[in-house]
């Protein structure tokens, strides 16, 4: 049996997480520094408060009414966008940052790690089956996954419930010299649904479900109550050889041995235990504080 991974990006010029603690992570990318809220910075920052200070172009405060929406307080130097590249062997992705009112700005750094997967397994895929993979991204943000998977030549289609978020990836496909994306603005669920019905399969399926959210007409989706249902679908869309499956849970509720333990449900259990990998994502600052960021399951088929 496996035992849960702990993976991190390999250094990455772009980005770094430079100090955590109190609820809160002061990090890099590019050259601008932000602060912003990090539940999972239970210990004390390393550098004192003055330092923190000093460094940051760009703090989030939540407004007071509520748990996610918030402002930015900016230096006067401080862009409203900018841009960030990651490379990866013949990948190259170009992807534009912003500060929004939920503390994003656009990218989830630890990511990179199932970047580089996807765009490998895409690569096996197609040597398998003598044609591009067919991928799906449910969820899909700015599409950093997707413009992994479009490297390769692989047909992507890329679902996400906000529309101006949608158009955000397609900058990013533009800025990175790559295109023919099929963009999808609808409910994840509601798309896996009819894909089931109409019969639809998929080289490679990839899932970052928030903790909470809604689709374009206001549908209602909770992780643990809808991720069940999700996952079962997956499972009927997924091609059942030369195929590959990305689940990532950000909710701190759920455990890398949960997601490992549904998908052996659903997906089933594979004959070799090395095509599975599950475990937690995490950056280490300039301390050597190792703050966890997140679950995953891949599976490999």
């Amino acid at each position: 049996m496996n035992n849960p991974e702990l993976l991190t990006p390999a250094e990455w010029k772009d980005y770094e997480l430079v100090d955590s603690g109190d609820f809160e992570k002061l990090e890099r990318f590019g050259q601008w520094i932000t602060v912003r809220p990090e539940p999972q910075a239970i210990w004390h920052k390393s550098l004192p408060e003055t330092e923190w200070n000093r460094l940051a172009d760009a703090v989030f405060r939540r407004d007071g009414k509520s748990e996610e929406r918030g402002e930015w307080n900016t230096s006067s130097r401080m862009p409203g966008q900018w841009w960030v590249e990651y490379a990866y062997k013949k990948m190259s992705m170009k992807m534009r940052l912003g500060l929004t009112s939920f503390k994003h700005v656009g990218i989830f750094p630890e990511q990179a790690v199932n970047w580089n997967f996807i765009y490998d397994e895409c690569n096996r895929i197609a040597v398998c089956n003598g044609r591009p993979a067919n991928i799906l991204n449910l969820f899909a943000y700015t599409g950093g996954a997707s413009l992994a998977a479009r490297s390769t030549g692989a047909t992507v289609t890329h679902v996400d419930s906000v529309k101006q978020v949608v158009s955000w990836s397609r900058e990013n496909m533009e800025a990175s010299g790559l295109d023919g994306i099929r963009w999808i603005v609808d409910d994840a669920l509601k798309f896996a649904r009819r894909e089931v019905k109409r019969g639809k399969t998929y080289d490679g399926i990839i899932l970052d479900p928030p903790a909470y959210g809604r689709g374009p007409e206001g549908e209602k989706w909770v992780l643990e109550q809808n991720i069940g249902e999700l996952l079962g679908l997956c499972s009927q869309l997924l091609a059942t050889k030369n195929s590959f499956l990305v689940l990532n849970l950000y909710s701190m509720g759920l455990s890398a041995l949960l997601a490992k333990g549904i998908c052996n449900q659903l997906f089933g259990k594979p004959s070799d235990p090395d095509n599975e990998r599950f475990g937690e994502l995490y950056f280490r600052d300039r301390s050597g504080k190792a703050l966890p960021l997140g679950v995953f399951y891949r599976l490999s088929r």
